[in-house]
Protein backbone atom coordinates (compact mmCIF):
# COMPACT_ATOMS: atom_id res chain seq x y z
CA UNK A 1 0.00 0.00 0.00
CA UNK A 2 1.46 3.39 -0.99
CA UNK A 3 1.88 6.16 1.58
CA UNK A 4 1.99 10.10 1.40
CA UNK A 5 5.41 11.44 2.58
CA UNK A 6 4.03 12.97 5.43
CA UNK A 7 2.86 9.11 6.66
CA UNK A 8 6.32 7.56 5.59
CA UNK A 9 7.83 10.49 8.03
CA UNK A 10 6.01 9.23 11.27
CA UNK A 11 6.26 6.05 10.57
CA UNK A 12 10.24 5.88 10.39
CA UNK A 13 10.00 7.79 13.76
CA UNK A 14 8.41 5.27 15.10
CA UNK A 15 11.10 2.60 14.14
CA UNK A 16 13.75 4.81 15.89
CA UNK A 17 11.65 4.79 18.82
CA UNK A 18 11.04 8.62 18.76
CA UNK A 19 8.59 9.32 21.86
CA UNK A 20 8.76 13.22 21.31
CA UNK A 21 9.18 15.74 19.10
CA UNK A 22 9.51 19.76 20.20
CA UNK A 23 8.26 21.86 17.11
CA UNK A 24 6.47 24.86 15.66
CA UNK A 25 4.14 24.99 12.78
CA UNK A 26 4.19 26.64 9.30
CA UNK A 27 3.00 26.14 5.85
CA UNK A 28 5.44 23.86 4.23
CA UNK A 29 4.74 21.62 7.05
CA UNK A 30 1.23 21.68 7.63
CA UNK A 31 1.02 18.36 6.36
CA UNK A 32 3.02 16.81 8.88
CA UNK A 33 1.31 18.44 11.62
CA UNK A 34 -2.18 17.40 9.41
CA UNK A 35 -0.79 13.38 9.97
CA UNK A 36 0.72 13.93 13.47
CA UNK A 37 -2.71 13.35 15.30
CA UNK A 38 -2.71 9.40 13.64
CA UNK A 39 0.50 8.83 16.08
CA UNK A 40 1.23 8.41 19.34
CA UNK A 41 4.26 10.32 19.34
CA UNK A 42 4.08 13.12 21.84
CA UNK A 43 4.59 16.83 20.42
CA UNK A 44 5.61 20.09 22.58
CA UNK A 45 4.74 23.25 20.91
CA UNK A 46 7.88 25.44 21.51
CA UNK A 47 7.55 29.56 21.41
CA UNK A 48 10.48 29.95 19.60
CA UNK A 49 12.42 27.66 17.09
CA UNK A 50 15.49 28.03 18.81
CA UNK A 51 13.88 26.80 21.95
CA UNK A 52 12.99 23.59 20.07
CA UNK A 53 16.33 23.16 19.09
CA UNK A 54 17.68 23.65 22.68
CA UNK A 55 14.82 21.00 24.09
CA UNK A 56 15.61 18.56 21.25
CA UNK A 57 19.57 19.19 22.74
CA UNK A 58 18.56 18.92 26.65
CA UNK A 59 16.40 15.83 25.86
CA UNK A 60 19.51 14.07 24.41
CA UNK A 61 22.04 15.06 26.90
CA UNK A 62 19.57 13.78 29.46
CA UNK A 63 18.80 10.68 28.13
CA UNK A 64 21.37 9.74 25.78
CA UNK A 65 18.70 9.15 22.49
CA UNK A 66 18.43 11.49 19.65
CA UNK A 67 16.62 14.72 20.34
CA UNK A 68 14.31 15.61 17.63
CA UNK A 69 12.64 18.79 16.58
CA UNK A 70 10.37 20.02 13.66
CA UNK A 71 10.41 23.19 12.06
CA UNK A 72 8.81 25.04 9.32
CA UNK A 73 11.18 26.23 6.36
CA UNK A 74 12.78 30.15 5.87
CA UNK A 75 12.50 32.03 9.02
CA UNK A 76 11.59 28.83 11.23
CA UNK A 77 14.71 26.48 10.12
CA UNK A 78 16.90 29.59 10.54
CA UNK A 79 15.65 30.59 14.10
CA UNK A 80 17.24 26.29 14.22
CA UNK A 81 20.58 27.43 13.64
CA UNK A 82 21.96 28.28 17.16
CA UNK A 83 21.09 25.33 18.62
CA UNK A 84 22.54 22.72 16.20
CA UNK A 85 25.67 25.00 16.06
CA UNK A 86 25.40 24.28 19.99
CA UNK A 87 25.18 20.82 19.27
CA UNK A 88 27.37 20.34 16.89
CA UNK A 89 30.21 22.04 19.18
CA UNK A 90 29.17 19.85 22.09
CA UNK A 91 28.59 16.05 19.78
CA UNK A 92 25.04 16.17 20.92
CA UNK A 93 22.62 13.57 18.43
CA UNK A 94 19.85 15.30 17.24
CA UNK A 95 17.87 15.28 13.97
CA UNK A 96 16.52 18.49 13.22
CA UNK A 97 13.28 18.53 10.08
CA UNK A 98 13.14 21.78 8.36
CA UNK A 99 10.19 22.30 6.08
CA UNK A 100 10.81 23.37 2.55
CA UNK A 101 9.47 25.28 -0.45
CA UNK A 102 8.54 22.91 -3.37
CA UNK A 103 11.04 21.07 -5.23
CA UNK A 104 10.21 23.32 -8.35
CA UNK A 105 10.46 26.32 -6.17
CA UNK A 106 13.84 25.90 -5.22
CA UNK A 107 16.39 28.52 -6.18
CA UNK A 108 13.77 30.88 -7.57
CA UNK A 109 13.71 33.07 -4.19
CA UNK A 110 9.70 31.51 -3.28
CA UNK A 111 8.01 32.68 0.11
CA UNK A 112 9.78 31.52 2.89
CA UNK A 113 12.45 30.16 0.92
CA UNK A 114 15.91 29.83 2.48
CA UNK A 115 19.05 27.24 1.48
CA UNK A 116 19.35 25.68 5.03
CA UNK A 117 21.52 22.80 4.14
CA UNK A 118 24.09 25.53 2.73
CA UNK A 119 23.53 27.84 6.19
CA UNK A 120 23.83 24.92 8.26
CA UNK A 121 26.43 22.53 6.73
CA UNK A 122 29.60 23.99 8.47
CA UNK A 123 27.80 23.12 11.93
CA UNK A 124 26.13 19.65 11.60
CA UNK A 125 27.55 16.31 11.15
CA UNK A 126 25.55 15.94 7.51
CA UNK A 127 22.90 17.46 6.07
CA UNK A 128 19.94 16.34 3.83
CA UNK A 129 17.64 17.74 0.80
CA UNK A 130 15.21 15.33 0.42
CA UNK A 131 14.20 15.66 -3.68
CA UNK A 132 12.02 12.84 -3.70
CA UNK A 133 10.57 10.88 -2.21
CA UNK A 134 11.40 7.23 -2.56
CA UNK A 135 14.42 8.43 -0.47
CA UNK A 136 12.63 9.55 2.36
CA UNK A 137 12.68 6.59 4.44
CA UNK A 138 16.18 5.53 3.86
CA UNK A 139 17.44 9.72 4.29
CA UNK A 140 15.52 9.24 7.67
CA UNK A 141 17.18 5.80 8.63
CA UNK A 142 20.54 7.31 7.77
CA UNK A 143 19.99 11.11 9.68
CA UNK A 144 19.41 8.69 13.05
CA UNK A 145 22.50 6.95 12.29
CA UNK A 146 24.24 9.31 11.91
CA UNK A 147 23.40 11.38 14.10
CA UNK A 148 23.68 8.86 17.12
CA UNK A 149 27.24 7.04 16.12
CA UNK A 150 31.01 7.93 16.07
CA UNK A 151 31.56 10.92 17.41
CA UNK A 152 27.36 12.24 17.87
CA UNK A 153 26.04 15.26 16.40
CA UNK A 154 23.05 16.66 15.10
CA UNK A 155 21.95 15.69 11.41
CA UNK A 156 19.54 18.56 9.47
CA UNK A 157 16.79 16.70 7.20
CA UNK A 158 15.15 19.46 4.85
CA UNK A 159 11.82 18.50 3.31
CA UNK A 160 10.20 19.93 0.83
CA UNK A 161 6.38 20.24 0.98
CA UNK A 162 5.72 18.26 -2.55
CA UNK A 163 7.62 15.48 -1.29
CA UNK A 164 5.97 15.21 2.09
CA UNK A 165 2.62 15.26 -0.20
CA UNK A 166 4.05 13.16 -2.63
CA UNK A 167 3.19 9.09 -2.42
CA UNK A 168 5.34 5.73 -2.80
CA UNK A 169 5.49 2.07 -0.74
CA UNK A 170 6.93 1.91 2.56
CA UNK A 171 10.16 0.24 3.03
CA UNK A 172 11.98 1.05 5.95
CA UNK A 173 16.09 -0.20 5.62
CA UNK A 174 16.92 -2.73 7.95
CA UNK A 175 20.27 -1.40 8.21
CA UNK A 176 22.40 1.61 6.68
CA UNK A 177 25.43 1.05 4.77
CA UNK A 178 28.07 4.10 3.93
CA UNK A 179 31.24 3.30 2.60
CA UNK A 180 33.04 6.55 3.30
CA UNK A 181 31.24 6.48 7.09
CA UNK A 182 33.23 4.19 9.21
CA UNK A 183 33.21 5.25 13.04
CA UNK A 184 36.79 3.29 14.61
CA UNK A 185 35.28 1.86 17.97
CA UNK A 186 37.80 -0.65 19.00
CA UNK A 187 41.25 0.80 20.41
CA UNK A 188 44.24 -0.14 18.78
CA UNK A 189 45.45 -2.77 21.49
CA UNK A 190 49.09 -1.64 20.70
CA UNK A 191 48.31 2.06 21.29
CA UNK A 192 46.72 0.84 24.35
CA UNK A 193 49.52 -1.05 25.65
CA UNK A 194 52.23 1.81 25.06
CA UNK A 195 49.39 3.74 26.86
CA UNK A 196 49.85 1.87 30.16
CA UNK A 197 53.74 1.45 30.01
CA UNK A 198 53.64 5.18 30.42
CA UNK A 199 51.01 5.35 32.80
CA UNK A 200 52.63 2.75 34.82
CA UNK A 201 56.38 4.32 35.14
CA UNK A 202 54.77 7.57 35.97
CA UNK A 203 55.37 9.55 38.99
CA UNK A 204 52.60 12.42 38.33
CA UNK A 205 50.28 11.43 35.97
CA UNK A 206 46.77 12.23 35.55
CA UNK A 207 43.22 11.48 34.17
CA UNK A 208 41.34 14.25 32.43
CA UNK A 209 38.38 13.15 31.33
CA UNK A 210 36.33 14.93 28.52
CA UNK A 211 32.34 14.89 27.41
CA UNK A 212 33.40 11.66 25.49
CA UNK A 213 33.49 9.69 28.75
CA UNK A 214 29.55 10.65 29.56
CA UNK A 215 28.42 9.90 25.79
CA UNK A 216 30.19 6.69 25.74
CA UNK A 217 28.94 5.87 29.01
CA UNK A 218 32.11 4.71 29.94
CA UNK A 219 31.99 6.51 34.13
CA UNK A 220 32.37 3.46 35.53
CA UNK A 221 35.11 2.29 33.88
CA UNK A 222 37.31 5.82 34.50
CA UNK A 223 36.43 5.17 38.03
CA UNK A 224 37.59 1.63 37.92
CA UNK A 225 40.75 2.79 36.04
CA UNK A 226 41.52 5.69 38.16
CA UNK A 227 41.05 3.28 41.49
CA UNK A 228 43.26 0.46 40.35
CA UNK A 229 45.92 2.98 39.15
CA UNK A 230 45.65 5.46 41.82
CA UNK A 231 45.52 8.44 39.46
CA UNK A 232 43.80 11.51 39.97
CA UNK A 233 41.22 12.49 38.00
CA UNK A 234 40.19 15.94 36.24
CA UNK A 235 37.41 16.91 33.90
CA UNK A 236 36.19 19.49 31.24
CA UNK A 237 33.59 21.36 31.49
CA UNK A 238 31.63 18.92 29.96
CA UNK A 239 32.97 15.78 31.26
CA UNK A 240 31.34 17.30 34.92
CA UNK A 241 29.67 14.46 36.51
CA UNK A 242 31.84 11.67 34.83
CA UNK A 243 33.56 11.11 38.24
CA UNK A 244 31.89 11.49 41.15
CA UNK A 245 32.99 14.99 43.07
CA UNK A 246 32.36 13.25 46.70
CA UNK A 247 31.91 9.66 47.84
CA UNK A 248 30.07 7.67 50.71
CA UNK A 249 32.01 8.10 54.24
CA UNK A 250 31.22 5.66 57.43
CA UNK A 251 28.41 7.51 58.95
CA UNK A 252 26.86 7.58 55.88
CA UNK A 253 27.36 10.98 54.73
CA UNK A 254 29.57 11.86 52.11
CA UNK A 255 33.51 13.14 52.08
CA UNK A 256 35.18 14.83 49.12
CA UNK A 257 36.48 12.10 47.15
CA UNK A 258 40.40 11.80 47.39
CA UNK A 259 41.32 11.16 43.47
CA UNK A 260 38.66 14.24 42.64
CA UNK A 261 40.94 17.31 41.28
CA UNK A 262 37.54 19.66 40.13
CA UNK A 263 37.34 21.40 36.83
CA UNK A 264 40.19 22.74 34.81
CA UNK A 265 41.26 25.00 32.83
CA UNK A 266 40.21 29.29 32.78
CA UNK A 267 38.18 28.82 35.98
CA UNK A 268 39.19 25.50 36.84
CA UNK A 269 40.63 24.51 40.47
CA UNK A 270 44.21 25.19 41.80
CA UNK A 271 45.04 21.71 42.37
CA UNK A 272 43.29 21.21 38.75
CA UNK A 273 45.15 23.41 37.03
CA UNK A 274 48.71 22.78 39.02
CA UNK A 275 48.45 18.79 38.62
CA UNK A 276 48.33 19.07 34.94
CA UNK A 277 51.12 21.44 34.83
CA UNK A 278 53.20 19.61 37.12
CA UNK A 279 51.78 15.85 35.55
CA UNK A 280 54.41 13.90 33.77
CA UNK A 281 51.95 11.79 31.88
CA UNK A 282 47.92 12.98 31.09
CA UNK A 283 45.83 10.67 29.94
CA UNK A 284 43.15 12.75 28.16
CA UNK A 285 40.18 10.50 27.12
CA UNK A 286 37.18 12.35 25.31
CA UNK A 287 38.36 15.33 25.69
CA UNK A 288 39.15 17.78 23.10
CA UNK A 289 41.90 20.52 24.49
CA UNK A 290 39.68 23.80 24.00
CA UNK A 291 41.33 26.96 24.60
CA UNK A 292 39.40 27.68 27.59
CA UNK A 293 41.30 24.27 28.95
CA UNK A 294 44.50 24.78 27.92
CA UNK A 295 45.20 28.31 28.43
CA UNK A 296 48.41 29.58 26.43
CA UNK A 297 49.15 26.37 24.74
CA UNK A 298 52.98 26.79 24.80
CA UNK A 299 52.96 26.89 28.56
CA UNK A 300 50.09 23.41 28.63
CA UNK A 301 51.52 20.71 30.54
CA UNK A 302 55.13 21.21 30.01
CA UNK A 303 56.61 18.30 31.53
CA UNK A 304 53.59 15.78 30.32
CA UNK A 305 53.67 12.93 27.73
CA UNK A 306 50.37 12.96 26.96
CA UNK A 307 47.74 9.90 25.78
CA UNK A 308 44.83 10.97 23.77
CA UNK A 309 41.67 8.34 23.40
CA UNK A 310 38.99 10.03 20.80
CA UNK A 311 36.15 8.53 18.49
CA UNK A 312 37.25 11.40 16.54
CA UNK A 313 40.36 11.11 14.85
CA UNK A 314 40.44 14.81 13.58
CA UNK A 315 40.58 15.99 17.82
CA UNK A 316 43.49 13.85 18.26
CA UNK A 317 46.61 16.89 18.25
CA UNK A 318 44.38 19.15 16.65
CA UNK A 319 45.04 21.51 19.20
CA UNK A 320 47.97 19.70 21.67
CA UNK A 321 50.30 17.91 20.05
CA UNK A 322 50.12 14.25 21.74
CA UNK A 323 52.65 11.56 22.37
CA UNK A 324 50.21 8.01 21.87
CA UNK A 325 47.37 8.83 20.04
CA UNK A 326 44.72 6.48 20.14
CA UNK A 327 41.65 6.29 18.50
CA UNK A 328 38.57 4.85 19.55
CA UNK A 329 35.68 4.79 21.78
CA UNK A 330 35.97 5.84 25.34
CA UNK A 331 34.34 2.64 26.65
CA UNK A 332 36.49 0.49 24.66
CA UNK A 333 40.14 1.74 25.51
CA UNK A 334 39.16 1.91 29.01
CA UNK A 335 37.80 -1.17 29.28
CA UNK A 336 41.58 -2.23 27.40
CA UNK A 337 43.45 0.15 29.88
CA UNK A 338 41.92 -1.73 32.99
CA UNK A 339 42.54 -5.55 31.69
CA UNK A 340 46.15 -4.21 31.89
CA UNK A 341 46.10 -2.59 34.97
CA UNK A 342 44.73 -6.25 36.17
CA UNK A 343 47.13 -8.43 34.60
CA UNK A 344 50.30 -6.33 34.85
CA UNK A 345 49.55 -4.13 37.85
CA UNK A 346 51.98 -1.24 39.73
CA UNK A 347 54.87 -2.53 41.83
CA UNK A 348 54.40 -0.64 44.96
CA UNK A 349 51.32 1.30 44.25
CA UNK A 350 51.41 3.11 47.51
CA UNK A 351 54.38 4.08 47.36
CA UNK A 352 54.62 5.40 43.70
CA UNK A 353 51.26 7.56 44.25
CA UNK A 354 51.60 8.79 47.76
CA UNK A 355 54.06 12.02 46.88
CA UNK A 356 52.09 13.07 44.10
CA UNK A 357 48.47 12.52 46.36
CA UNK A 358 49.79 14.52 49.00
CA UNK A 359 51.50 17.48 47.13
CA UNK A 360 47.96 17.74 45.38
CA UNK A 361 46.24 17.60 48.95
CA UNK A 362 48.89 20.22 49.87
CA UNK A 363 47.63 22.47 46.72
CA UNK A 364 43.43 21.89 47.49
CA UNK A 365 44.34 22.72 51.47
CA UNK A 366 46.09 25.52 50.65
CA UNK A 367 44.26 27.12 47.72
CA UNK A 368 40.44 25.83 47.94
CA UNK A 369 37.45 27.17 46.33
CA UNK A 370 35.92 29.87 48.70
CA UNK A 371 33.78 32.87 49.29
CA UNK A 372 32.84 34.56 51.75
CA UNK A 373 29.15 34.99 52.98
CA UNK A 374 27.83 37.80 54.61
CA UNK A 375 24.43 38.25 56.79
CA UNK A 376 22.97 40.80 54.62
CA UNK A 377 23.85 40.17 50.72
CA UNK A 378 23.27 36.70 49.31
CA UNK A 379 26.44 35.48 47.66
CA UNK A 380 25.51 33.43 44.63
CA UNK A 381 27.97 30.24 45.36
CA UNK A 382 26.03 30.11 48.66
CA UNK A 383 23.23 29.72 46.58
CA UNK A 384 24.33 26.94 44.35
CA UNK A 385 25.69 25.33 47.76
CA UNK A 386 22.26 25.04 49.37
CA UNK A 387 20.89 23.86 45.87
CA UNK A 388 22.99 20.95 46.03
CA UNK A 389 22.09 20.57 49.68
CA UNK A 390 18.82 20.58 49.26
CA UNK A 391 18.36 18.18 46.42
CA UNK A 392 20.79 16.26 47.77
CA UNK A 393 22.81 16.26 44.58
CA UNK A 394 19.94 14.04 42.68
CA UNK A 395 18.13 17.21 40.39
CA UNK A 396 19.66 17.56 36.71
CA UNK A 397 20.80 20.94 36.35
CA UNK A 398 20.72 22.57 33.54
CA UNK A 399 22.61 26.25 32.91
CA UNK A 400 22.53 29.29 30.67
CA UNK A 401 26.18 30.55 30.18
CA UNK A 402 27.91 33.25 32.23
CA UNK A 403 29.34 33.99 35.77
CA UNK A 404 26.09 31.39 36.96
CA UNK A 405 27.34 28.43 34.78
CA UNK A 406 31.00 28.95 36.68
CA UNK A 407 29.78 28.81 40.02
CA UNK A 408 27.20 26.01 39.49
CA UNK A 409 30.61 24.21 38.01
CA UNK A 410 32.73 25.12 40.67
CA UNK A 411 30.49 24.55 43.59
CA UNK A 412 27.54 22.24 42.83
CA UNK A 413 28.95 18.58 43.35
CA UNK A 414 28.38 16.76 40.08
CA UNK A 415 28.58 13.23 41.12
CA UNK A 416 26.51 11.41 38.01
CA UNK A 417 26.52 11.33 34.30
CA UNK A 418 24.03 13.44 32.78
CA UNK A 419 23.74 15.64 35.61
CA UNK A 420 24.83 18.52 33.99
CA UNK A 421 23.40 19.88 30.80
CA UNK A 422 25.59 23.27 29.64
CA UNK A 423 27.04 24.84 26.19
CA UNK A 424 30.23 24.22 26.61
CA UNK A 425 31.79 25.05 23.25
CA UNK A 426 29.73 27.67 21.57
CA UNK A 427 29.00 29.39 25.12
CA UNK A 428 24.77 29.81 24.21
CA UNK A 429 23.20 32.54 26.22
CA UNK A 430 19.79 31.09 26.27
CA UNK A 431 20.83 27.56 26.25
CA UNK A 432 19.57 26.06 29.49
CA UNK A 433 16.23 26.92 30.44
CA UNK A 434 15.13 24.94 27.06
CA UNK A 435 17.11 22.21 27.45
CA UNK A 436 15.52 22.35 30.94
CA UNK A 437 12.41 21.77 29.51
CA UNK A 438 13.59 18.91 27.19
CA UNK A 439 15.37 17.21 29.88
CA UNK A 440 12.14 17.81 31.95
CA UNK A 441 10.06 15.83 28.61
CA UNK A 442 12.46 13.12 28.69
CA UNK A 443 12.09 12.51 32.76
CA UNK A 444 8.72 14.02 33.97
CA UNK A 445 9.35 12.64 37.34
CA UNK A 446 13.01 14.09 37.77
CA UNK A 447 13.90 17.44 39.32
CA UNK A 448 15.07 19.93 36.80
CA UNK A 449 16.49 22.65 37.89
CA UNK A 450 18.09 25.72 35.04
CA UNK A 451 20.47 28.09 36.94
CA UNK A 452 20.86 31.23 35.26
CA UNK A 453 21.56 34.62 34.77
CA UNK A 454 19.28 37.76 34.61
CA UNK A 455 20.54 38.42 31.16
CA UNK A 456 20.95 35.07 29.79
CA UNK A 457 17.65 33.82 31.27
CA UNK A 458 15.61 36.47 29.16
CA UNK A 459 17.13 34.84 25.92
CA UNK A 460 14.08 31.98 25.50
CA UNK A 461 12.24 33.19 28.64
CA UNK A 462 9.28 33.57 26.30
CA UNK A 463 8.96 29.23 27.08
CA UNK A 464 8.01 29.47 30.78
CA UNK A 465 4.26 29.37 28.52
CA UNK A 466 6.03 25.62 27.21
CA UNK A 467 6.63 24.68 30.22
CA UNK A 468 3.55 25.98 32.31
CA UNK A 469 1.15 24.42 29.04
CA UNK A 470 2.59 20.94 29.27
CA UNK A 471 3.00 20.71 32.85
CA UNK A 472 7.08 20.20 32.86
CA UNK A 473 7.91 21.44 36.20
CA UNK A 474 10.98 22.92 35.67
CA UNK A 475 12.44 24.98 38.27
CA UNK A 476 14.45 27.94 37.75
CA UNK A 477 16.97 29.67 39.99
CA UNK A 478 17.92 33.56 38.14
CA UNK A 479 21.14 34.48 40.27
CA UNK A 480 20.21 38.25 39.42
CA UNK A 481 23.00 40.72 40.19
CA UNK A 482 21.76 43.52 37.61
CA UNK A 483 24.48 42.77 35.31
CA UNK A 484 25.54 40.51 32.32
CA UNK A 485 28.24 39.02 34.74
CA UNK A 486 31.06 37.74 32.68
CA UNK A 487 31.23 40.83 30.58
CA UNK A 488 31.51 43.07 33.79
CA UNK A 489 33.90 40.83 35.67
CA UNK A 490 36.25 41.06 32.35
CA UNK A 491 35.69 44.51 31.92
CA UNK A 492 36.46 45.41 35.86
CA UNK A 493 39.66 43.29 35.29
CA UNK A 494 41.22 43.99 31.89
CA UNK A 495 39.15 46.82 30.69
CA UNK A 496 39.98 49.77 33.05
CA UNK A 497 36.33 49.33 34.80
CA UNK A 498 34.72 50.91 31.61
CA UNK A 499 31.21 48.95 31.95
CA UNK A 500 29.47 50.15 28.83
CA UNK A 501 26.94 47.42 27.92
CA UNK A 502 27.05 44.96 30.61
CA UNK A 503 24.30 47.05 33.35
CA UNK A 504 21.32 45.41 32.70
CA UNK A 505 18.99 48.00 33.32
CA UNK A 506 15.43 47.60 32.20
CA UNK A 507 14.90 44.14 33.58
CA UNK A 508 11.51 42.62 34.86
CA UNK A 509 10.11 41.93 38.17
CA UNK A 510 10.54 38.36 37.45
CA UNK A 511 8.17 36.72 40.06
CA UNK A 512 5.38 39.23 38.04
CA UNK A 513 6.67 37.93 34.93
CA UNK A 514 6.57 34.33 35.71
CA UNK A 515 2.76 34.98 37.25
CA UNK A 516 2.12 36.59 33.69
CA UNK A 517 2.59 32.96 32.16
CA UNK A 518 1.25 31.37 34.86
CA UNK A 519 4.08 29.76 36.70
CA UNK A 520 5.04 30.53 40.18
CA UNK A 521 7.61 33.05 40.60
CA UNK A 522 9.47 33.54 44.37
CA UNK A 523 12.10 36.00 45.63
CA UNK A 524 15.07 35.52 47.57
CA UNK A 525 16.41 39.29 48.72
CA UNK A 526 18.10 38.09 52.10
CA UNK A 527 20.55 34.95 52.85
CA UNK A 528 17.44 33.81 55.40
CA UNK A 529 15.44 33.32 52.90
CA UNK A 530 17.65 31.47 50.70
CA UNK A 531 17.25 28.17 52.20
CA UNK A 532 13.33 27.93 52.67
CA UNK A 533 12.47 29.59 49.27
CA UNK A 534 14.50 26.72 47.33
CA UNK A 535 12.63 23.71 49.89
CA UNK A 536 9.08 25.77 48.85
CA UNK A 537 9.86 26.00 45.39
CA UNK A 538 10.82 21.86 45.14
CA UNK A 539 7.88 21.43 47.12
CA UNK A 540 6.22 22.75 43.76
CA UNK A 541 4.81 20.31 40.94
CA UNK A 542 4.73 23.06 38.65
CA UNK A 543 7.42 25.58 36.69
CA UNK A 544 9.24 27.88 39.51
CA UNK A 545 10.89 30.84 38.82
CA UNK A 546 13.36 32.18 41.38
CA UNK A 547 14.65 35.56 41.82
CA UNK A 548 17.92 35.17 44.14
CA UNK A 549 19.27 38.73 44.81
CA UNK A 550 22.44 38.05 44.97
CA UNK A 551 25.73 40.70 45.00
CA UNK A 552 25.73 42.55 42.31
CA UNK A 553 29.65 42.87 41.81
CA UNK A 554 30.85 39.04 42.94
CA UNK A 555 33.43 37.59 40.58
CA UNK A 556 33.99 34.32 39.77
CA UNK A 557 37.44 32.95 40.67
CA UNK A 558 40.32 31.41 40.44
CA UNK A 559 40.29 33.06 36.76
CA UNK A 560 43.21 32.69 34.09
CA UNK A 561 43.37 35.68 32.02
CA UNK A 562 42.91 35.47 28.58
CA UNK A 563 46.37 34.58 26.73
CA UNK A 564 47.67 33.27 30.33
CA UNK A 565 49.43 30.27 31.40
CA UNK A 566 46.72 28.20 33.18
CA UNK A 567 49.52 28.48 36.49
CA UNK A 568 48.81 32.39 36.12
CA UNK A 569 45.43 32.09 37.78
CA UNK A 570 44.09 35.47 39.50
CA UNK A 571 42.78 33.62 42.55
CA UNK A 572 40.72 36.56 44.74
Amino acid sequence: MKMRGAQIFFECLKKEGVDVIFGFPGGSVLDLYHEMSNHDIRHILVRHEQGAAHMADGYARASGRVGVCLVTSGPGATNTVTGIATANMDSVPMVVFTGQVPTPLIGDDAFQEVDIIGITRPCTKHSYLVRNVNDMASVIKEAFYLARTGRPGPVVVDLPKDVIQAQTEFKYPRKVDLPGYRPTLEAHTGQVSRAYQLIKKAKTPVILAGGGIIISGSSPELIKLSGLLKVPVTCSLMGLGAFPAVVPDAEGGERPNPFWLGMLGMHGTYQANMAITHADVIFAVGARFDDRVTGKISTFAPKAKIIHVDVDPTSISKNVEVDVPIVGDCKNALQQMIRLAESDPVENLEEVRTPWLTEIAGWRSDYPLSYCQSVEIIKPQYVIEKLYEISRGDAIITTEVGQHQMWTAQFFKFNHPRGLLTSGGLGTMGYGFPAAIGAQAAFPDRLVIDIAGDGSIQMNIQELSTAVCNKLPVKVAILNNCYLGLPRQWQELFYERDYTGSCMEGSPDFVKLAEAYGAVGLRAARPEDVEPVIREALSIKHPVLIDFLVAKEEGVFPIVPPGKSITEMLLT
